[in-house]
């Protein structure tokens, strides 16, 4: 009888295993993967299985969202996100806000933005949101001033420079690798934490807590509403994924939620 028992349960849970629906999210490997791996029992349980896809590049996972080859993604903010669309003519939308990456000035030869030498060279991401929050930065930190009026301003639209900085635009996920070659670095917290870089200890300067840069989940319009969709919703923004943000990257990532 006990044998026929267990059988029957092992026979229900490989039923239950296969008729799983599958979920399948892009994410860029530091925060967005580990807080992905974090709710996948959540979803478990809901009757998802949660397949993670890591990307170190912003385009191709939109695109593929786009195309259907991924339900989902989770790497980017609002900005980055309208400008895409514009630009490539896709129809992703947001559906829930879940963490912030504050922006960082990084360097392994200088201590301090105080040591900045006239004619340094600063790199600084390529794609026009982030390059255009990695000048404001930099603007908030007094090394320059940027036209206000410049809806995503690139370094032609610096209109102070006191110490002739220079400008390497490049794209974002290399920005760590720079560091041995320039000054200063205005890195995104998710690919300085996958180069071992600490936010609150290395970052000489760290975005102000109310940026707008919040990071989304992002699907392809129409598919809001989908019941896999509002699962995956649903255990991005619950207390314990908030109490995971705030325990696992002690300040350097802060929760939008």
């Amino acid at each position: 009888m006990r044998k026929i028992l267990v059988g029957a349960l092992v026979a229900s849970s490989l039923i239950s295993a296969a008729l799983a629906e599958v979920i399948k999210v892009g994410a860029t490997p530091v925060p967005h993967a580990e807080i992905l791996e974090f709710v996948k029992p959540e979803l478990k349980k809901a009757g998802y299985d949660l397949e993670i896809k890591v990307f170190n590049d912003y385009v191709i996972p939109n695109l593929a969202v786009e195309d259907g080859d991924l339900d989902a993604n989770y790497f980017q903010h609002i900005p980055y996100l309208n400008e895409f669309n514009a630009n490539k003519g896709t129809h992703l939308v947001k559906t829930v806000g879940v963490h912030l990456e504050p922006m960082g000035v990084y360097s392994k030869k200088i201590k301090s933005l105080n040591e900045l030498k006239d004619g340094a060279t600063i790199s600084i991401p390529n794609d026009p949101t982030n390059e255009s929050r990695a000048l404001d930065v930099l603007a908030s930190a007094k090394l320059i001033e940027v036209d206000q009026n410049a809806k995503l301003r690139t370094p032609l639209d610096i209109t102070k420079n006191p110490k002739n900085l220079k400008f390497k635009e490049l794209e974002a996920a290399t920005l760590p690798r720079t560091l041995d070659d320039v000054e200063i670095a205005v890195i995104n917290t998710n690919f300085a934490m996958n180069a071992n870089l600490n936010p609150v200890k290395d970052a000489l300067v760290l975005e102000s807590k109310d940026s707008p840069y919040v990071n989304i989940l992002v699907v392809k319009k129409g598919n809001e509403d989908k019941a896999s969709i509002k699962a995956l919703d649903k255990a991005l923004n619950t207390e314990g994924v908030k109490k995971f943000i705030v325990e696992k990257y002690k300040g350097a990532i802060v929760p939008a939620f």
